[in-house]
């Protein structure tokens, strides 16, 4: 009996170790894959922020006596990337004699501090720096470089709605 000699033509043939090497070739691919397509996607294409005004109801109008402030409390929810936050904040809310509403946004321009109606003195103070706030937002005395910040407002039949606090731009005289 004679030595039988195998005769290969040139192409390989597949062996154990080629398959497992294609096949660890192919797990890195996929996990690479898994891996970096959601990490390109959240780098090329970031959330589209809300450009609509968001109006948020903090209560009835009805209840407010003229030129007396109100302090009221609302909920907000808030977009930040991806994640969305729903926070409590707070307006003091002030009906003139003709009906007309302001809602000032709860913190001091001086450092941000929480301020109150003082009902004896008829004026807003931040006792943290002793700044002065008259009814209409102005500063009257004290450090608080500008006004009281003020939200958008408007009134649905009884229901005040509150919209983007904007920041007062006048200084203080």
């Amino acid at each position: 009996m004679g030595d039988v000699q195998v005769q290969t033509t040139g192409e390989e043939q597949t062996t154990r170790r080629n398959f497992f090497v294609g096949a660890i070739y192919g797990m890195m691919g996929a996990i690479s894959a898994a891996l970096g397509v959601p990490a390109l996607i959240y780098l090329l294409f970031p959330p589209k922020a809300k450009k609509e005004d968001q109006w948020v109801e903090v209560g009835d109008i009805t209840r407010i006596a003229p030129n007396s402030p109100v302090e009221m409390t609302f909920r907000r929810t808030r977009i930040d990337g991806w994640k969305v936050i729903s926070e409590k904040s707070t307006a003091w809310v002030v009906k003139s004699a003709d009906n007309k509403i302001t809602a000032f946004g709860p913190q001091c321009t001086h450092l941000g501090c929480a301020y109150h109606w003082e009902d004896g003195k008829n004026e807003f103070l931040c006792p943290c720096h002793t700044s002065l706030f008259g009814i209409d937002g102005r500063v009257l005395s004290g450090p608080a470089p500008r006004p009281l910040d003020r939200y958008e407002t408007k009134v649905q039949g009884n229901k005040l709605l509150v919209g983007r606090l904007n920041a007062s731009l006048e200084q203080k005289s």
